[in-house]
């Protein structure tokens, strides 16, 4: 059976946008401990290409079940001046009551970012093993548009960038990226770009922002990339309680780009193993 082609599509939120809440608690931007809490949101539509098309109806509602906790997911962000750390709020597998261990494989762990250091350090679990990715923050060359509009209570700007696939989804695996790695030294590799459309508010005067997206004159609030949108449905300023934000520490140290080629070498052990079972 051939493996189902998944690919994003951009959902309209115009609907959501209306149900948006904010919390608001003593707003001060020239605090010294000005801190924060961001609730995001994000949608993903499955196509099956071909092989969906063989389906019947009834299958496809099955299988869109069992892909859910792949296709919406929700996650929060803590921050203050400096940094930030991003993590998914984990739910249960519509149809097994379980996490999705398969896909845990290929998605961001927790996500620590320091804007002054200009660091990153990332939890990552690939097949059992525990690694600790630290390198620098991805770098964006942002264009900044006059575009405006709100979200929830805050006037938003519009800002695109250009950046290298790969570099933006370095946790997660293509068989594109296994052929680019196979490929010999006179053969010329194309570099996929993803286009990036963001939307900051210097009203929440941070550089923080969610996954890989950072850099803004202000807090991004919402983010398409690739075809996927993800939202901020819901933020708190300056919480009663104080907010810690600690840098995840546990794991084997590597980089991106040696975590990039720990997956690459993992998924041609799985190629070879099932053509030698085939053959």
């Amino acid at each position: 059976m051939k493996s189902i082609l998944l690919k994003t599509s951009v959902l309209t939120f115009s609907i959501l946008l209306s149900l948006i809440t904010f919390e608001n608690k003593n707003l001060d931007s020239n605090a010294q401990e000005f801190q924060g809490k961001a609730y995001y949101f994000s949608k993903s539509k499955m196509e099956l290409g071909r092989w969906g098309a063989r389906l019947s109806e009834e299958q496809k509602k099955q299988v869109a079940a069992r892909m859910k906790n792949r296709l919406e997911k929700t996650y929060v962000l803590t921050f203050n001046k400096e940094e930030s750390v991003f993590y998914e709020d984990e739910k249960l597998d519509a149809m097994s009551g379980a996490t999705d261990s398969w896909g845990k494989n290929f998605t961001p762990g927790e996500q620590y970012k320091n804007v002054k250091s200009n660091s990153q350090i990332q939890e990552q679990e690939f097949y059992g093993k525990q690694f600790l990715v630290k390198d620098s923050l991805q770098p964006i060359q942002w264009k900044m548009g006059t575009e405006t509009k709100n979200i929830g209570n805050y006037t938003c700007f519009k800002a695109t960038a250009s950046i290298p696939t790969n570099e933006l989804t370095w946790y997660n695996f293509s068989w594109d990226r296994l052929r680019n790695n196979t490929a010999t030294d006179s053969t010329a590799v194309e570099i996929k770009m993803t286009e990036v459309e963001a939307w900051y508010s210097p009203q929440i005067p941070v550089g923080h922002g969610p996954l890989e997206y950072w850099g803004l004159p202000g807090l991004i609030l919402e983010v398409s990339a690739d075809n996927t949108t993800m939202l901020c449905s819901k933020i708190i300023l300056n919480p009663e309680e104080t907010i810690e934000i600690v840098a995840p520490d546990k794991g084997k140290v590597v980089t991106k780009n040696e975590y990039q080629k720990t997956i690459v070498e993992k998924m041609k052990e799985f190629r070879n193993n099932r053509g030698r079972r085939r053959g």
